[in-house]
């Protein structure tokens, strides 16, 4: 192993210690159950083709960037710290940092499809956080509509001219916050109000969640302007063969 692929590595363990820090069974996006199945299933068939368009871009980065794969796997790794952390937030569900923003700009979003469905899945399985039946549902959520948005405000503020630092923020902390309206919906859609149907759910999914999500997803934006610098310092020839390079 290289010196700075030893740095990079060293760097991802210590992110890893920073962030970890015990959870509940309760944590993660939906919980197990909490959907009804014909809900359950439709979320997993739209992910299809996001999923297809991820295994695609990873293979072709890893094939042409062989180096690549260590910061793929840093972006694995944050993701899933980041999103273990939980703060109870309304039944069913709970409010944390996604950790996805991060590598649509380092990869691109499709690739974040791939990698947030193994972070889930893992979370699902070894630490009771969110659940199978829902995985369609927690994956298109933070692992689809919240790199998709990160990527996109990152090339939007980059074309504008706006400095990258803070470019990295806003994509960031919008692609959380952009998640969790995407499973206020989800909710929403599963659970419609007596009085009002599936807006006034939707509603109150939403102004609960933002209590928390709101202070969390400033976190999480400062948190990868932070991991991004450092990135910039210790592996600055790996990044330069990624598309971020380019913005």
């Amino acid at each position: 192993m290289k010196k700075n692929d030893k740095r990079l590595f060293a760097l991802s363990i210590a992110a890893a210690m920073l962030f970890v820090m015990p959870t509940g069974a309760s944590a993660m996006h939906i919980m197990e159950g909490y959907l009804p199945m014909g809900h359950a299933i439709a979320w997993g068939a739209l992910c299809l083709p996001f999923l297809a368009m991820g295994f695609i871009s990873i293979k072709k980065t890893v094939s042409q960037h062989r180096k690549a794969l260590l910061i793929l796997a840093m972006a694995g790794a944050y993701a899933f710290v980041l999103s273990a952390l939980k703060i109870p937030s309304v039944t069913g569900s709970s409010s944390h940092p996604t950790g996805t923003g991060l590598g649509a700009i380092l990869f691109g979003p499709a690739a974040m499809s791939i990698i947030g469905i193994i972070v889930l899945l893992f979370q699902a399985l070894l630490l009771a956080h969110g659940g199978l039946t829902t995985l369609g549902a927690n994956t298109f959520s933070m692992a689809i509509a919240g790199p998709f948005l990160s990527y996109g405000v990152y090339r939007l503020c980059r074309k504008c001219g706006v400095n990258k630092s803070v470019s990295v923020f806003l994509a960031t902390c919008l692609g959380d916050l952009f998640t969790y309206c995407v499973t206020s919906v989800q909710l929403g859609l599963a659970h419609p109000s007596a009085e009002g149907g599936i807006m006034a759910s939707i509603t109150t999914f939403m102004g609960i969640f933002a209590v928390t999500q709101i202070p969390l997803a400033i976190v999480e934006g400062l948190l990868s302007v932070v991991v991004i610098l450092a990135l910039e310092s210790y592996a600055s020839g790996e990044l330069s063969e990624l598309a971020y390079s380019n913005y």
